[in-house]
């Protein structure tokens, strides 16, 4: 009768445990499909995000030298039409996932890259046997050029443009993170609807 009772207490007891297992084991297989599904989520953000630009202009260019004391200047009018994109490898962004506290921390999102690509034509030009266009001169245009371009690259919509569509690649993070219960973070502060643009 004793050995009934106990086997009975020992069959409990193997059941009980065996569900405990099964129940543990679920809860496990759960976390390792919800990393996995937040890392591919995570690899489908981590692409380049292009914003382009077209700027035309046109310059004015004047140089002088003075040979015993008699002047020799060169000018040309310079026409200008340039592309110009502002992009972000989200490649290169560096994150962290805490499968404990279900909670993605942002370590780094890379800064804007812009690229200025520049078409110069010269038109009017006037140079003398003392005072001739020069390859520097060329490479001095070029490069003031491209540093009014990026005056007026700073003040146009192109660089907030390009922000918006970088705060909408990481709200597809936010929404997965949302939807799964984990938290996203960035310099130790909580990331939500309100605060995403703290990101940049």
């Amino acid at each position: 009768m004793v050995r009934k009772i106990l086997a009975g207490i020992l069959a409990v007891i193997l059941i009980f445990l065996a569900f405990k297992y099964c129940e543990f084991k679920k809860d496990n297989a759960s976390e390792i499909e919800e990393t996995a599904l937040i890392q591919e989520q995570l690899r489908n953000v981590r692409k380049l995000v292009v914003t382009e630009g077209h700027y035309s202009e046109v310059l004015t260019f004047k140089d002088q030298q003075k040979y015993f004391l008699i002047p020799f200047e060169k000018k040309a009018l310079v026409v200008v039409n340039a592309d110009v994109t502002v992009s972000y490898d989200l490649s290169k962004i560096e994150y962290d996932i805490n499968e404990a506290n279900k909670t993605i921390t942002i370590k780094n999102i890379p800064k804007e890259e812009i690229k200025i690509s520049p078409d110069l034509k010269f038109y009017d030009i006037q140079e003398s046997t003392f005072n001739e266009f020069s390859h520097e001169d060329y490479n001095k245009i070029n490069k003031q050029v491209k540093e009014s371009l990026r005056k007026k690259i700073e003040k146009s919509t192109l660089k907030s443009n390009a922000q918006n569509r970088l705060i909408s690649e990481l709200s597809k993070i936010l929404i997965l993170t949302n939807t799964m219960g984990w938290k996203l973070q960035y310099n130790g502060e909580a990331v939500n609807e309100q605060t995403i643009d703290v990101l940049l």
